[in-house]
């Protein structure tokens, strides 16, 4: 029995995309234009994206893996290009307000390329991995470490470029892409236990220091307002009217939503920048810990089905796209909420397919048209597994 493509099509993600799509816009609606008074500009601006990104689902949809394949290092040079300029071209006004060198201003639009090098960087990252596992079929001590080594290789560049532009939620997101795909890859635990030994050690050695003697950090290029994140991580109500009082007002919204919230609409709580990276405060605040938990359950079956189809389509190259997509979106959702309750430090990450911000919902929605790609091309490729032949 033939298979239609359209039957191909993975409409449980759909769902997630379109429930997830209707949170966003209602949520922004209540945050900008109820609650804040600022107009519906960012609402409509939001679904305007959300159109965009769904013709990005269906474009990528088309390329099966061999395009991929092919377009990868493409993807990556132009991303890598794109993070040189926007070192040169930013826009200084939002770099004044943010701290970070990383958006350019197209007109009344502004831009984000490293959202869309999270795309690229994970194309080329799964490519890398696939063709060292099908040069090596065996894996021993001296081929794991080359492949660590080509993975350290691919990765130092993106990273040194988003680390100059003063973005270390950025930077987070790309050491949990590839801490991901490295887990994926078939390297030994005996080299990867030691590795992310030494990186726990360095994350909590650099903590120590923040807490207890930070003047050496700042000779490295540590900048105060990263200080100050830590400082209202660890002790919020210490300064409750400068660093840590977005996270205090964060909290205190999300606590006085209760069980079922106030209602859509309704806040009596103060959130800076509510829209973007506070979303989830308005989620806990109109609709309590009810809809948080509904929401949080939605990212959870989105997930779910992207594991799910990974598994159906069995393709080594795609397995590790995949990867990096859930790593991406996992860590998103864990870092915004898990910063919007005071349990992680504010490192100014969005929530996925909620906040307010275009660079970003593309991304995303990019990332699923590659997930979704794997359904949609299952019988060219089932047949096919070995991506070398594609060089």
């Amino acid at each position: 029995m033939n298979e239609t493509k359209e039957s191909k099509i993975d409409y449980g993600i759909i769902l997630s995309i379109l429930l997830l799509s209707i949170i966003s816009i209602a949520t922004l609606f209540s945050t900008t234009y109820l609650i804040e008074g600022k107009g519906i500009r960012t609402t409509i601006m939001q679904i305007i994206w959300y159109v965009i990104g769904a013709i990005a689902i269906v474009v990528i949809m088309q390329f099966d893996s061999e395009q991929l394949w092919k377009l990868a290092p493409v993807a990556y040079g132009i991303g890598l290009l794109l993070l040189v300029l926007v070192l040169i071209f930013y826009d200084r006004p939002t770099a004044a307000f943010t701290g970070a060198k990383s958006w350019f201003k197209l007109g009344p639009l502004t831009f984000q390329p490293s959202e869309i090098m999270k795309i690229a960087f994970i194309l080329m990252l799964a490519r890398v991995v696939t063709k060292h596992n099908s040069e090596y079929e065996e894996h021993f001590p001296k081929a794991d470490f080359l492949l660590f080594g080509k993975i350290l290789l691919t990765s130092v560049f993106p990273l040194a470029l988003i680390l100059m532009q003063n973005d270390l939620g950025t930077t987070l997101v790309f050491m949990a892409i590839i801490g991901g795909i490295v887990l994926m890859s078939g390297i030994t635990w005996k080299i990867i236990l030691p590795i992310f030994a030494a990186a726990a050690s360095i994350g909590g050695g650099l903590l120590f220091i923040v807490v207890y003697n930070r003047d050496v950090l700042l000779n490295f290029g540590f900048k105060s307002y990263q200080f100050a994140r830590i400082d209202s991580w660890l002790n919020p109500y210490q300064d409750s009217a400068d660093a840590a009082y977005q996270l205090i007002q964060s909290m205190k919204a999300i606590g006085s939503g209760k069980i079922f919230g106030k209602g859509f609409g309704v806040s009596e709580v103060y959130v800076p920048v509510r829209e973007s990276d506070m979303i989830f405060s308005t989620i806990g605040e109109n609709f309590g810990f009810v809809g948080s938990a509904a929401l949080i359950f939605i990212y959870f079956l989105l997930i779910y089905q992207m594991i799910r189809i990974c598994f159906d389509t069995k393709n080594e190259f795609y397995a590790y796209i995949s990867t990096g997509v859930i790593m991406m979106i996992l860590f998103h959702v864990l870092e915004n909420v898990g910063m919007g309750i005071g349990m992680l430090p504010l490192t100014g990450i969005p929530l996925p397919f909620i906040s307010q911000g275009g660079s970003a919902l593309l991304g995303n929605m990019m990332g699923v048209g590659l997930v979704m790609s794997m359904r949609y091309h299952y019988r060219s490729y089932m047949f096919s597994e070995d991506e070398s032949k594609f060089d």
